[in-house]
């Protein structure tokens, strides 16, 4: 955000009056919004071998590891690094803002809807619908075959991982397909992944955009938040943007929170340079908590 403290109360104060007016908040979040709960950011090589120094030791970049054929042909140090993040995800605790949000949402008449290409399920455990939600990239708390002999998907729910950390390497019996006997992997869209079952995700699509198609029938005005998605992987940036101009009719404004890329291009808009947990909580105040 701008030096100027003065431009940056404005800028917050308009940012309350986007939520107090919006008839529903339609939330786009991207991996910058699991950072204040304690995640690590895999922007770049250097933060995943800070996290994972095995990875940083062999010169594995992320595409390196996460990938489909690394369950193929190395699925130990595969299942060493998302069996890890597994367990991460189970322990770590939704940070305030994820609170905030709900709030607002049940302040709505309509309530809200969810697009994240976060797999941490993040929001499930803040105490938001499963209905509500699409996990555009999946989630790790569910796995498929890694050779796709069925498209079944099941819960990880039972999976205890047991890891070697210095190795980055998964100790004990691997998880096995109960159908073909192949290594089972998260139910995660991958870099070049052929084999990802999509079919979670694409139920959760077409439950939202019916959602969003009723709230379009209904003449309902929502905002769209949309919270540490940068523009690297833009996937979250299209659908704000797709969005927004499904809705223009009823002129839906976009708020972008994000660190680093917080620029937006159209007049309604705004853009706060500052983390999703800070600036939710700032909203919030100027709200009245």
């Amino acid at each position: 955000m701008h030096a100027n403290p003065n431009f940056e109360d404005e800028a917050i104060a308009r940012a309350a009056d986007l939520v107090r007016q919006a008839d529903a908040l339609i939330i786009a979040a991207g991996a910058g919004m699991g950072v204040d709960s304690g995640l690590p950011d895999f922007r770049g090589d250097t933060g995943l071998w800070q996290a994972y120094p095995a990875l940083g030791r062999a010169g594995l970049a992320f595409r390196d590891i996460a990938n489909a054929e690394s369950f193929e042909d190395n699925p130990r140090l595969a299942w060493g690094f998302y069996g890890h993040r597994l367990q991460l995800y189970r322990q770590t605790q939704p940070h305030a803002g994820f609170a905030i949000l709900q709030k607002w949402a049940q302040r709505c008449s309509a309530g809200a809807v969810i697009y994240t290409s976060n797999v941490d399920g993040q929001f499930q455990k803040a105490g938001f619908s499963e209905d509500a939600l699409e996990e555009v990239h999946g989630s790790i708390h569910h796995l498929q075959c890694a050779l796709r002999c069925t498209a079944d998907i099941v819960t990880a729910q039972t999976l205890q991982p047991d890891i070697d950390e210095q190795h980055c390497q998964w100790r004990g019996a691997l998880p096995r397909c109960p159908s073909c006997g192949a290594v089972m992997r998260p139910n995660i869209l991958m870099f070049g992944d052929a084999h990802w079952v999509e079919d979670r995700s694409y139920e959760q699509e077409l439950r939202l955009f019916a959602r969003l198609r009723q709230w379009q029938e209904q003449g309902i005005k929502p905002l769209v938040i949309e919270l540490g998605a940068g523009t690297a992987l833009a996937t979250v940036r299209h659908f704000s943007k797709s969005v927004c101009q499904r809705f223009a009719p009823v002129q839906t404004a976009l708020l972008r929170i994000n660190v680093r890329e917080s620029a937006v291009t159209e007049p309604l808009d705004l853009g706060l340079a500052m983390g999703a947990a800070q600036a939710l909580a700032a909203i919030d105040a100027r709200l009245g908590g």
